[in-house]
């Protein structure tokens, strides 16, 4: 992790909201808390070294490689969200999307596929499929690639603004990879949501899943949809389960065709806390 990241984490909104005088005391302090919690930031481990040392973690399900490598798609976590120096041992309740990706990716397991996740922040999710999918390709997309703290022959991290179109067309599509499973778990605005599902659809492999986490969080968190116009993808969802038409100015008709053709089932769940997307392609 950087210092531009370790501020974009942090302060960036703290600084954006605050007053003169508060701004120039966050740009005096900023310089030091970073050094401070440099020392608490976990070194990058290489995946294939201590893969040799933990076989047993290939045999594991799921939900406990999630809360192995602490990633809050298991049922319990460490607060990762919080500057590193304050972490601690106590775990909390996560989202808990495990026991709904084991269903779907469990005929995968074992065969040679490609997964993608946006918003892969230090990567734990990814390390956990990484054990998961023991002969896949894993691939970490985030707009702070550097806090991305594995690496592996089978792994790959890179930046992606996903609010951008543009740089999911230069930094996924163009790269012409298909990819059998796609994980959306980066900003959750209302946006974001939907151009990253109907962008990327077409990229999603037959018989692939493309899911979306915190599906509810346009809905139900202001900041999710500033600016931006109705309606979510949950509602779009919903429209296309009922055969209903939509709208949305963040999607052309070509794309908007091409999802209504080519999307087999859309099942939205409850976590302990937000909402998933698990979508289908035939």
């Amino acid at each position: 992790m950087n210092i531009n990241t370790f501020y974009n984490l942090f302060y960036r909104h703290r600084f954006e909201k605050a007053s003169l005088i508060r701004k120039i005391y966050i740009l005096l302090i900023l310089p030091f808390k970073f050094l401070y919690n440099y020392f608490y930031i976990e070194e990058k481990k290489n995946l294939d070294n201590f893969s040799l040392k933990n076989l047993f973690l290939f045999s594991k399900n799921l939900n406990f490689l999630f809360e192995y490598f602490n990633s809050d798609k298991g049922e319990k976590y460490i607060n990762q969200y919080t500057h590193p120096s304050k972490r601690d041992n106590i775990r909390i309740a996560a989202h808990g999307y495990s026991k709904f990706y084991e269903k779907v990716f469990l005929e995968f397991k074992d065969k040679k596929i490609n997964v993608l996740e946006i918003g892969s922040f230090y990567g734990n999710a990814s390390a956990a499929m990484f054990f998961y999918f023991r002969n896949a390709n894993i691939f970490g997309a985030d707009i702070n690639p550097d806090m991305f703290n594995y690496n592996s022959k089978r792994m790959t991290s890179f930046f992606v603004n996903s609010s951008s179109t543009s740089s999911i067309q230069k930094n996924i599509i163009d790269k012409k990879i298909k990819y059998k499973i796609i994980i959306e778990d980066a900003s959750h605005m209302l946006k974001d949501q939907i151009i990253s599902l109907f962008y990327l659809f077409p990229i999603l492999e037959s018989g692939g899943y493309f899911i979306v986490e915190e599906l509810d969080f346009p809905e139900t968190r202001e900041d999710m949809r500033i600016g931006q116009e109705f309606p979510d993808l949950k509602s779009i969802l919903k429209n296309v389960l009922k055969k209903k038409d939509f709208n949305s100015k963040y999607i052309d008709q070509n794309l908007k065709n091409y999802f209504l053709d080519n999307v087999e089932t859309i099942e939205i769940f409850r976590g302990n806390i937000n909402e998933i997307a698990i979508i289908k392609k035939k």
